[in-house]
Parts: structure tokens; sequence; C-alpha cells
């Protein structure tokens, strides 16, 4: 594959945050759109922090998505060899100087300072490297890093502002912004896409990617740095406060496609100010240069509302593929944490089911919201809901002559949607009410709750057996002891 060359470059620390999965969405418009290639490079030289299960959420979390790479995952940890190549040249070069100075010490020497960092008090003590001292940059002390970024315009950095920021831990370990640019020299990267919280680490990377270029000059990459995601209050994202892990919006039963469309105009719109935008447009139309500045608003009733309408336009059978994992979990080879069924799983139908479906697809933005709505068709009994209970049956006076006029019609009638509807008509209007009021009592003692599929229909799918049973047992519970 040839054109642009881009990359993904999370730290495992966590689930995949929707800010990365964006930044992620962003990298991969932009590759499709111009021929490019897609990398997933997993930054994982953190090793205290780094787990192996948070890469495989990554790596299917962006599979989910349908943004698999074109190349990787690629692991930090795997490359460390080439990291020491690269930082004895730059020691044997005078670009790193040995610092054992402790963060106590600095902090004291530097607590009056005007310009906040550390002071360069090592920089010609001339000390040897050991497992004691870490390694820091020498950044020059005259004239300005100046980014011009796709999305931020020009930024220029003074250098008499910026410290000299350690490269290499005392362990050995590189930090990032020397295997970043490491990386990205080494897989030959165009464009660096990613969030604007990394924009103040981005001056230290160019002056690396400098120091290197004295041996090796590399053509640098251009940058776009995207608006960070918001929450109500405008204020960051934050996993302590807001819900940003992508698994927890699959887990409840958010479509892919969706999800995607979604994130796609966080921070960019397409033509026509529209919301719902199929991949192909996606991918015709994304523009680095038409991203915004301003943070977005991670809204997750729009999104909710957005993956609605990419339910009610799944056909049938798509629309039973992509539930069938919240009411038969492990039937797809994937459970979802939440929202799974409440029925044994020896009751579960799939042929039941294929015929529900159809009740419910229009009446729910989730697909977690399934379970609840056809549960009592694989219940031996519904699950009251008790406050629907007390409120459409145990307090409506009614209540009983319904109950009991419906048992009469419903043993005689022909057991059709047409014929359930006009006897259960006829019974409620003997008994002074109309069909919208006279009906909760029949739908709470079938359904177990007021709110679900359309009940005529319910009615006819479950059978005369079971219904006529179960308004048995709801009269019975009326009875006075």
């Amino acid at each position: 594959m040839t054109g642009p060359r881009v990359r993904f470059a999370p730290s495992p620390t966590g689930y995949l945050h929707v800010g990365n999965a964006r930044t992620a969405l962003f990298n991969w418009l932009f590759a499709r759109q111009t021929g490019g290639t897609f990398i997933l490079r997993i930054e994982d030289t953190d090793e205290e922090r780094s787990r192996s299960d948070w890469i495989d959420g990554i790596v299917s979390g962006l599979s989910w998505l349908g943004m698999d790479p074109d190349e990787g995952p690629v692991r930090q940890s795997e490359r460390r060899a080439r990291y020491d190549e690269v930082i004895e040249q730059m020691w044997a070069d005078g670009q790193l100087y040995a610092c054992d100075c402790t963060r106590e010490e600095v902090l004291a020497r530097t607590k009056d300072n005007p310009i906040p960092g550390y002071d360069g008090h090592c920089r010609d003590r001339g000390l040897e490297r050991n497992e004691k001292t870490a390694l820091r940059f020498r950044t020059p002390d005259e004239g300005a890093t100046v980014l011009h970024d796709i999305v931020r315009g020009t930024v220029e950095f003074p250098h008499r502002a910026m410290e000299d920021f350690v490269c290499v831990k005392s362990t050995g370990q590189p930090l990032f912004v020397l295997a970043n640019a490491v990386d990205d020299r080494d897989t030959a990267i165009t464009h660096v896409i990613r969030g604007e919280d990394l924009l103040p680490t981005t001056p230290k990377g160019l002056l690396v990617w400098a120091a290197l270029d004295q041996r090796d000059p590399v053509e640098l990459p251009l940058f776009a740095h995207l608006p960070m995601l918001v929450n109500e209050q405008r204020k960051k994202l934050s996993k302590r406060r807001d819900r940003v892990a992508v698994e927890s919006y699959r887990d409840d039963g958010y479509l892919p496609e969706a999800f995607r469309n979604y994130l796609a105009l966080l921070g960019w719109s397409p033509s026509g100010d529209r919301e719902k935008v199929d991949l192909d447009t996606l991918i015709e139309e994304f523009r680095l240069e038409d991203v915004h500045h301003a943070g977005a608003y991670f809204d997750v009733k729009k999104l909710t509302h957005l993956n609605g309408e990419y339910i009610r336009e799944l056909s049938p059978e798509r629309f039973v593929e992509a539930a069938t994992p919240w009411v038969a979990p492990g039937a797809g080879g994937w459970v979802p944490s939440t929202g799974g069924p409440t029925w044994p799983p020896d009751r579960y139908d799939p042929a039941t089911f294929a015929r529900v479906a159809p009740l419910v697809q229009d009446r729910v933005a989730v697909l977690s919201e399934v379970p609840g709505m056809v549960d009592f068709f694989f219940l031996a009994e519904p699950d009251i809901d008790e406050a629907a209970w007390r409120s459409k049956v145990a307090d409506d006076p009614l209540a009983p002559a319904i109950l009991a006029g419906a048992g009469e019609s419903f043993s005689n009638c022909e057991w059709t949607t047409e014929a359930l509807e006009a006897a259960t008509r006829a019974v409620v209007e003997a008994a002074g009410t109309s069909l919208r009021k006279g009906q909760f009592p029949i739908r709470v003692a079938v359904m177990g709750r007021q709110v679900g599929p359309p009940l005529f229909e319910s009615l006819a799918l479950l059978g005369r057996d079971e219904v006529l049973a179960r308004l048995d047992r709801a009269r019975a519970r009326l009875a006075p002891d």
C-alpha cells in the first residue's frame, strides 16, 4: 500500500478511551481517503502501568469499529534494542547528559524561579552514566521550535521556556518522547494525527528529531492536533467522572457503524450539516484541514438517538443477528458484560425470537434493551413490575372485570392479532373504558410491565394456553384471601 503513512499509538494503561477511538478513526479515515497505511503502535514502554489485556482491548475495540490496522500492532517494548542503539548515538554526540538530581532537589532549587522546570544543574558536571542517573536532552539556549500544525496553525515554542527534559530513565528505559521520534522515523510516518493534549510535548519530539537528523536526515512528518472531547460541563472527558470506555458502549449494544459515525462528527462535520453519514461518505469527505479547533462535546443522548436510527434501519435478519448476543449469550462467540437475559438458557428459542424481534426493533435505542422487551416470551412467568401492577391492576377498580372478560373472550376467539384486538376492545368498552386505558391490566398480567412491544401481536405469538394461564394467575393474585 502506497501513499501517506499514519499511526495510532495508544498506551495500554486502561480501556480504549472514546477520545483515543476518535483519534484512531481520524487517522484511519485519512489513510483510507488517501490510499495510505494505518499503523497500530502500542506505546508500552511504561512497564509498570502497561498490561497485556489492555492491549487486547485496544485491538478488539478497533476491530469492532471496523478499523483493523494495515500494519501492527507494533509494541515498543519489543524495540528496546533499537532505542538503546539511538541512545548510545545521542550520548556519543553529546546530545544527552547524565543527571543524578532527585525530584525533591530540583524542586528545592527552582521553587522561586520565574520559569518552572529543571534548571540545568547537571548539564556541565560531566557525570558518568549509571543506575542512578537519568539522561537529559540538551535543549538549545536560544531560538525557538516552530510547529506548522494542520489544525492549530503555526505554534512557536521558545527554547528559553523549555527545560532539559528527560529522555531516558535511570533504569535505562526510554521515555515516549524519544521512542516516538525513533519509531516515526523508522516507519516513515508522514502525518502525526493525535490529541491536542500532546501538543506541549511536541517541541521535545521535534528537538529529538532534529538531533537525529545530524547523522541521518529524515523528512519531518506533518502534524495535526485534534480538539479534546469534553462533557456537558465542557470539561475534558475523564475516566473518573465520565463514561469513556469504548467497550462499555459496545456492551450496552451500540452498533459499531453508529458509534463510528458519531465519533467522526466530534471535531469535524461533513457537508450539508448532516448527522447520519455512511462510511463511504465519511471517507470521501473527511479533511484534516476542516477539523475544528474547539473542544467537541461527547453527547451520549445524541449518540443514543443516532444509534436508534441505525437500529431501525437494519433488516429484520440483521437485527436478529445483532441482538442475539444479548438474548443468547455465547451464540456469536462474544458475551456482553451487561444487559444479558434473565431467563434460563434452555428456555430460549431462536425461532421464537426471530418472530418477536420485529415487534421490538422500533422500540429500542440500544441492543441491551432487547432482553427487557422480550423476556416474557422466555420466562415461565412474567417478571412483574410491582409499580405497574399497583397502578394499572391492583388500584384499578375495572381490572377484575377486564381480566375476567379477557379470559372468557380469549378462550373462544380466533387466535389472530385482529381478532384479539377486537375481543379486547369489546371487553374494555363493556367495562366502561377505552382500549388505550383498558388494555393495561392485560398487558401487565401477560408481559409483567406496562410498556413493551405491541400487545395483540405479542398475545398472538405467545399462544392461547400461555396467555390464559397468565390471566388466571393475575386474577388469583387480585382475589381477596
